[in-house]
């Protein structure tokens, strides 16, 4: 019979992050208008609980989101 592999749990926080792509980095004081965006999911634990998937282990996460068009998305 061979093992499962060790199932790590996460407790932690789930974010929708949005990445804008800019031509530069703006300096202090300085406003740079993004071109274009794309949706990440993010958040120190769901960030986590990939690594542990992606390592190999089962990975499980338990988090809190709202309500709205980005809780639905993650």
């Amino acid at each position: 019979m061979t093992a499962s592999p060790p199932l790590v749990t996460v407790f932690g926080s789930l974010h929708y992050d949005i990445m804008v792509e800019a031509p530069d980095r703006p300096r202090k004081g300085e406003t740079v208008t993004g071109h274009a965006w794309q949706p990440k999911c993010g958040g120190k634990g769901g960030n986590q609980a990939v690594s542990a998937a992606r390592a190999g282990v089962r990975a499980a996460m338990i988090g809190a989101v709202g309500d709205d068009d980005f809780g639905r998305a993650l």
